[in-house]
């Protein structure tokens, strides 16, 4: 178990945003080291419950670890799009009083150079959140064609340097296999010769490698709708972001919920026709200076926050 400390992002504003109340039902779609849930637990009562999603195993491990003796608590090992269905196995679809999505690769899977997700670690290109499970980022950089590599780069790196660094990597990978993450944040920087200040020349290739390999945008897009169905009315959604790309995902679909039904723009449409299942909570949030210092890896944090309607 990793006993390195771990910051949970936007903890106190989270637990306020959920609303929790004793004896509810709640879920943490990414347990990472438990921070949240930890708070969650403590604010539920006796009677209170918590579902806990993770794919990684050590999460999932560090999980039953610290809290497999609380009956309040459950752990289960699954992606995103698991969330609808783990919460229709307990009998729960239209109960539960709110959900978490912490987004994003927790500290100690950055942190720890064999799980291959940061350049500034020395350690296998893997990159997977679920070790057991998927190609590694190895694996697809020695077989995907130019284009798609320049492709996915560009759309979920939003690199602007994609066509020049799929040919960089193409042409290292004829010479000798790229097998670690130093080698391929050389291969960036060689390719990238300008970049904003303060930023690494590799980092928008790395973000864009580690969607891609684990699916988190599709994750993301499954997960939402499953979120709206399982809750009760008043329940709350919470979604932490860390990237533009999930932001407008989480974004757009909080928009098009508070909207209602869509209709062609040119159809004059009663307000009572419109079935809206998502009222916007509030204005984003993101985190204070105070916990920038303890923690700069939140400075991209971004949280927003739905109530569920009906009666």
């Amino acid at each position: 178990m990793d006993e390195r400390p771990h910051h949970p992002v936007l903890l106190k504003e989270a637990l306020e945003a959920l609303e929790l109340h004793q004896g509810g039902i709640y879920v943490d779609g990414t347990f990472g080291r438990g921070g949240h849930a930890r708070g969650i637990l403590e604010r539920i009562g006796p009677l209170g419950r918590l579902l806990a999603l993770d794919r990684d195993p050590q999460a999932v491990a560090t999980a039953r670890s610290l809290f497999g003796n609380d009956a309040r608590f459950e752990v289960v090992r699954g992606r995103y799009s698991m969330m609808g269905q783990a919460i229709a196995d307990r009998g729960w679809t239209g109960k539960v009083n709110g959900i978490l999505l912490d987004l994003g690769v927790s500290s100690p899977q950055l942190d720890e150079p064999v799980r291959g997700f940061s350049f500034r670690h020395d350690g296998p290109l893997d990159m997977r959140m679920d070790p057991d499970h998927g190609i590694t980022a190895r694996q697809w950089l020695a077989s995907a064609p130019e284009s798609e590599i320049s492709r996915v780069i560009r759309d979920l790196g939003e690199e602007r340097f994609a066509r020049r660094i799929a040919r960089a990597i193409c042409a290292e990978r004829v010479r000798q296999p790229i097998e670690t993450t130093v080698h391929l944040a050389r291969i960036v920087a060689d390719a990238v010769r300008t970049r904003e200040p303060g930023q690494d020349p590799a980092t928008r290739t790395f973000q864009a490698i580690r969607l891609h390999v684990n699916g988190e945008l599709d994750e993301l897009r499954a997960v939402l709708p499953q979120t709206v169905e399982a809750m009760a009315p008043g329940g709350r959604l919470v979604v932490i972001s860390f990237h533009s790309l999930e932001e407008h995902i989480v974004k757009d679909f909080m928009r098009t919920e508070a909207k209602g039904d869509r209709f062609p723009p040119d159809l004059p449409v009663p307000a009572a026709m419109l079935t809206p299942r998502l009222r916007n909570v509030g204005r984003p949030v993101r985190p204070g200076d105070d916990e920038l210092a303890r923690n700069p890896r939140a400075r991209s944090a971004v949280m927003r926050v739905a109530e569920v309607l009906g009666g």
